[in-house]
């Protein structure tokens, strides 16, 4: 696919595919289109050319309330949360059954809620407000609210932005949480090496818009274009691990 925004190219000829089951990493320095990527996956984005097909069907083709069911099976987990700072905890996760004319009534909203709560470990966060809790806390509610419509594929931006070493770990273990709890794929955006590692079963590597290499973590980082030894390098000297 390729897509452009006016005479900057993000990206030129990328392909990549998602098998069930899989968690998948797109890694690249900030501005190589990664975010881009996720966006024209969900359907949030159009490609300027190619194709996408997410669970057999051809998300840019789809209109109305095609387009409405396939989302729904599409989870996206914003890089800032995205929380609705006026509702509390569980409002902000209940908010997309309520929109999406989920036909649960209240009581079987609440379970779902709880449930969610509690498989990102914060079951007792739910009457508090957005501004109440910590930048970890406020990601694994934005996790939980993408997992309330009990998608079939996960899409994370940026998951571990932003975090101190301990809560990205923690963070890195959540979405292998999430993967085996609720049966997931996930197609995960980062720049964070240790994320990367600890959470990916392939990565693709970005540059310049284009793919310049994939394969598992280590077949990857032992690649000699320059590229991708500079993306490594720099992050091994700011603390990942080689």
């Amino acid at each position: 696919m390729r897509k452009s925004f006016g005479s900057t190219q993000v990206l030129d000829g990328v392909s990549l595919d998602l098998h069930r089951g899989e968690n998948v990493v797109v890694l690249g320095p900030s501005g190589t289109g990664k975010s881009v990527l996720a966006k024209i996956v969900v359907g949030l984005l159009e490609p300027d050319s190619g194709s996408v097909e997410v669970l057999g069907q051809p998300i840019h083709a789809l209109s109305g309330r095609a387009l409405d069911a396939l989302r729904v099976r599409i989870g996206f987990s914003f890089q800032h949360s995205a929380l609705y700072d006026s509702m509390s905890v569980a409002e902000n996760i209940a908010f997309p059954l309520r929109m999406n004319e989920s036909g649960l009534d209240a009581a079987m909203i609440d379970d779902r809620v709880t449930e969610v709560l509690e498989a990102v470990g914060l079951a007792a966060t739910r009457d508090q407000m957005p501004a109440e809790l910590s930048g970890g806390q406020r990601k694994r509610i934005g996790i939980a609210r993408t997992l309330v419509l009990r998608p079939e594929i996960l899409v994370y931006d940026e998951p571990t932005a932003g975090l101190d070493p301990i809560t990205c770990a923690e963070l890195n273990e959540l979405v292998l949480e999430v993967r085996e709890r609720f049966r997931t794929s996930s197609l995960i955006i980062t720049h964070d090496l240790t994320s990367a590692r600890a959470t990916g079963d392939r990565l693709i590597m970005l540059h310049g818009g284009h793919v310049i290499g994939h394969g598992g973590f280590d077949a990857l980082f032992a690649s000699t274009d320059p590229r991708i030894r500079s993306f490594y390098d720099y992050n091994f000297i700011r603390g990942a691990p080689p």
